[in-house]
């Protein structure tokens, strides 16, 4: 059964990931042109976003793969001959059913481990080489605690110079009641030796009992919580899809991101964990659709459309879901499981029936 599933699940590997690295590959093509940066560039930016591409296409393959053979099995009557010398629909289709748990681990584990790493040496090619870029033109903020309790929170309008200069510096600095002590608003913030100074600060210093005292002065040395690489780091990091859970548990603890920001991470975070189980519950349902007599040369094409058909219902389901989840943060768990339960409960059913024909 392995070897009749593996073939077919190659060829469904190839053929999804190449169908969703297409547009990949226009996009860099287009990058190119503009930017004509190296073809070797290009060649490495592509096989860096295979690893997340593949994440996806391994569950849609292992589907296809599933309807294929047994399809094939089903169609040349191999199954009604095994049934027909005693072997049960079930141990016929228990070796696919641990390949495709098996197989939801093995995401998983590329998922958490790969993905993120080769997400991050994609955009390092891209924005040091294809795209040149020295500077992240984007809004931030850095959470940091201060000594003796208390918080401070910086907000930089924009980085320039991969982070170490800050532009439109604004800095709120909080007591251990949450009540804010000092603000301090600055044009620049720049790192040198080690240091964060500020250029032309003015410092609004309050008291507990409302009132207020400013100064300013021409340069300010100051600890943000964070240096540049960390900043660029989290600055163009900021897809959780491209993140494992472990970076999206610590982004969402740092309390640095904004409401809806923090039910998209959250989310994001109950998907990772269901999301590779597809390749178990893709299994699960393509064995009884499989389960039938398709002769002559229309089986292949049958069981891709089939595939595709399931597939695209699924992640309909998935979004919907998502939607909730994000509204109603205290479903997320259950919402980020439930199409994996829908669609378990559909494929027992039918493979309970398919077995006792």
């Amino acid at each position: 059964m392995l070897s009749e599933l593996s073939g077919p699940f190659l060829f469904g590997l190839s053929a999804f990931t190449l169908i969703i690295a297409a547009a990949q590959i226009v996009n860099i093509g287009r990058i190119m042109s503009e930017t004509h940066a190296p073809l070797w560039a290009a060649i490495e930016a592509f096989l860096w976003q295979l690893p997340p591409t593949m994440v996806m296409a391994i569950p849609m393959a292992l589907l296809l793969g599933t309807l294929l053979s047994i399809q094939r099995l089903s169609g040349e009557s191999e199954i009604t001959a095994m049934k027909a010398g005693g072997v049960t629909f079930m141990r016929i289709a228990a070796p696919v059913l641990i390949a495709g748990f098996i197989l939801s681990f093995v995401t998983l584990l590329l998922q958490e481990r790969v993905v993120p790493y080769a997400s991050e040496q994609f955009r390092i090619v891209q924005n040091t080489i294809i795209n040149r870029a020295s500077a992240v033109v984007s809004s931030l903020n850095v959470s940091a605690p201060l000594p003796g309790g208390g918080s401070q929170m910086t907000f930089a309008r924009a980085c320039a110079q991969n982070c170490e200069a800050l532009l439109g510096v604004t800095i709120v600095q909080y007591d251990r009641g949450g009540d804010p002590t000092r603000i301090v608003f600055a044009d620049r913030a720049v790192f040198a030796a080690q240091k964060w100074t500020l250029d032309n600060a003015r410092i609004y210093q309050l008291s507990a009992n409302g009132e207020s005292t400013n100064y300013s002065t021409p340069t300010m040395q100051v600890e943000l919580g964070e240096n540049p690489t960390e900043m660029v780091k989290r600055a163009v990091n900021n897809n959780p899809e491209d993140m494992n859970r472990a970076q999206i548990a610590q982004l969402i603890r740092t309390g640095q991101l904004s409401a809806s920001e923090l039910k998209k991470y959250t989310m994001v975070f109950q998907e990772k964990l269901a999301t590779p189980f597809a390749c178990f519950v893709f299994t699960l349902l393509a064995i009884p659709y499989g389960v039938r007599s398709v002769r002559g040369g229309g089986s292949a094409s049958l069981g891709f459309g089939l595939a595709v058909l399931i597939v695209f219902i699924y992640y309909i389901v998935q979004t919907i879901f998502s939607y909730i989840g994000e509204a109603y943060l205290p479903l997320a768990f259950l919402a980020a499981w439930m199409p994996n339960i829908i669609f378990t409960i559909v494929g027992a059913r039918r493979l309970y029936r398919a077995a006792m024909v």
